[in-house]
């Protein structure tokens, strides 16, 4: 595996065990936001080692739907990762966050069907 390619899945698996742990912890410790930015970077990085694992360019300031577009048209089977509880996603990643624990949760939940969906490839 590319140093590159292992840089974006070390740290993406990072981030959904962050973000896993924040979800976890009792109501009134728990922080959204966290749970929101860790959900959001970890399908950010996800997307963004699939792509560099198969040799394919990232230009600056994609969003997590173009970066969504450019997975499927290299793999249609992506189109089982559903992402449309991520409300950011046409968004650059630092615009946006949502605080409400029922969308931070689909969001978490997004992310780690991202991880199930490349696990079960074996793509990591």
């Amino acid at each position: 595996m590319k140093s590159r390619t292992k840089a974006f899945l070390d740290e993406a698996e990072k981030k959904l065990q962050e973000a896993k742990e924040e979800m976890f912890k009792p109501a009134e410790d728990m922080v959204s936001y966290s749970i929101c930015k860790n959900s959001q970077i970890a399908i950010e990085n996800f997307l963004k080692g699939y792509l560099t694992q198969n040799n394919i360019e990232l230009n600056p300031n994609e969003t997590i739907s173009s970066l969504y577009v450019k997975c499927v048209l290299f793999n249609e089977n992506f189109k089982s990762v559903d992402l449309n509880a991520v409300s950011c996603k046409h968004h650059i990643i630092d615009s946006l966050y949502c605080s409400e624990i029922p969308k931070v949760s689909a969001c978490l939940d997004a992310a780690d069907n991202l991880d199930t969906y490349l696990r079960k490839n074996k793509i990591i």
